[in-house]
């Protein structure tokens, strides 16, 4: 059974790609509905091939389970367009859907003419329970791709650019 979202936010392909690489970003577009707490130390950025632990919860107070993400790095051109591609093969290791048998979750970023960024997901389950867990994760997945939409304008600073900036209108004051 398949999860798909395909929408446009607003930052560039770039920054996107940077906070699909985020720990951080990650718990960020989980929350507030979802927690997500490392049960070991994790990066600061996920780099191709690494796995990590998470604990989620509801709220902080329910506690739901375990994930094991694991991160594959991909880059297609389609049509001319640079298509990155993050994806977690990790699986769920306990609470409700840890009884999946699948669980191979894929995002896409590629930029747009006017700046923006074409983000696609697929998440795909299977196992016996797939058809029960699917209208849960489906909801979870368009509330996603709302706190998506609403965070991703955040994810455009760029701290060289802003410190090369400052720099530059320091020494310019100074002149």
């Amino acid at each position: 059974m398949r999860v798909l979202s395909k929408f446009t936010i607003d930052c560039d392909a770039d920054a996107a790609w940077r906070a699909l690489h985020s720990p951080r970003v990650l718990a960020e577009v989980y929350g507030p509905f979802l927690d997500m707490q490392p049960l070991e130390a994790i990066p600061t950025q996920w780099e191709h091939g690494q796995n990590a632990a998470v604990g989620l919860s509801v709220a902080g107070l329910i506690p739901v389970g375990r994930q094991l993400i694991s991160i594959t790095d991909a880059e297609r051109e389609v049509g001319g367009v640079r298509v990155r591609i993050i994806r977690d093969s990790g699986m769920p290791l306990t609470g409700p859907l840890a009884v999946l048998d699948v669980w191979d979750h894929q995002m896409a970023v590629s930029p747009l003419p006017d700046g923006r960024t074409l983000w696609r997901e697929r998440l795909v389950i299977g196992g016996a329970a797939a058809p029960a867990l699917w209208p849960g994760l489906w909801a979870l997945w368009q509330w996603r791709a709302a706190r998506i939409r609403q965070i991703a304008p955040s994810w455009a600073h760029d701290p060289d650019a802003v410190t090369a900036e400052s720099g530059e209108a320091d020494a310019a004051a100074t002149a």
